[in-house]
């Protein structure tokens, strides 16, 4: 078993948590979105930015706008790059089965289209983890390093077939419940926790209008439910040890939707992998500590 890395901690203050001056909301996003046909796949992607690329690959019932507080950020150094896989955002479904294997041949399918031969670090958050893990070991030589944020595969492998199911209609049963008025979700804060809580630890601490650009895609998006089918029926723990390439795992510690137990074995079972945990956060670090996240993935580009 690899030991824990340890390094030199960044330092924030306790009260980082959320962005109240957000960049992305000054930025004409119209300007940086395109599309791109794929085998059997259209593709919606944002882009910003020039120089060495980052591919940033979103979860489960999310979008390319799950990346909208790195983007800004990373386009100043980096050709900065977010995707909407098929079936989720404003790609729509494939003519293929959405699987995993399906979506990590997507990716590369997608970096030849653009033409990154080689990518500085490909980050994936949630699902988006499983899908980068995958792509890095069907081809690693396209990759430099990998990011693995609140990444699903470990702990919907160990679930039973009939869990999965049971998630799959209770996720379905909040469509009615996240189809109301979209004002009442975002302005009351009793209703923005209830919305929200399960994947942000403090909802009411972020700016309304990301949580608001969290929504419109949510788990209405087509390929729902046969994404999540598709992660419990497939376990890649056995090939995790393939992975080469120097790997950061960032995980939030109030994770209720992929419990840190399962950060702790992505980092025993990929040699070498650098841990960092997040305290009082959710599933999505990049958006909830927003700063942290970007200078502890600016430190891993740099090492």
């Amino acid at each position: 078993m690899p030991e824990l890395t340890t390094t030199e901690p960044l330092v924030f203050p306790a009260a980082d948590y959320g962005n109240q001056d957000p960049e992305w909301l000054r930025i004409d996003w119209r300007q940086h979105l395109h599309r791109v046909e794929l085998p059997g796949a259209e593709v919606n992607y944002a882009e910003i930015g020039e120089g060495e690329p980052i591919l940033f690959v979103h979860g489960l019932g999310g979008c390319w706008r799950n990346w909208l507080e790195n983007l800004p950020h990373f386009g100043r150094g980096h050709r900065a790059i977010a995707l909407d896989l098929p079936g989720f955002g404003d790609s729509p479904l494939p003519s293929w089965t959405i699987d995993m294997p399906a979506y990590g041949r997507l990716i590369h399918d997608f970096c030849e289209k653009l033409e990154l031969d080689r990518v500085a670090a490909i980050v994936g958050n949630s699902m988006g983890g499983f899908v980068s893990t995958e792509a890095v070991i069907e081809e690693s030589s396209r990759f430099d390093r990998l990011v693995l944020v609140s990444a699903a595969g470990i702990s919907f492998a160990e679930a039973e077939g009939r869990r999965i199911e049971a998630m799959v209609r209770t996720f379905e049963a909040t469509v009615p419940f996240l189809s109301g008025i979209r004002e009442f979700w975002l302005t009351r804060p009793r209703a923005r926790t209830a919305a929200f809580g399960r994947v942000f630890r403090y909802p009411n601490r972020v700016r309304p209008e990301l949580l608001a650009e969290q929504m419109e895609p949510g788990i209405r998006a087509p390929g729902f439910s046969d994404a999540i089918r598709a992660i419990g029926g497939y376990d890649t723990r056995h090939r995790l040890a393939e992975i080469e390439i120097p790997t950061m795992v960032v995980w939030g510690l109030s994770d209720h939707i992929v419990p840190v137990e399962a950060a702790i074995g992505y980092h025993r079972l990929i040699d070498g992998s650098r841990l960092e945990i997040f305290e009082r956060t959710g599933h999505v670090p990049q958006m909830e500590r927003p700063a942290r996240f970007n200078a502890l993935l600016d430190e891993f580009l740099g090492e």
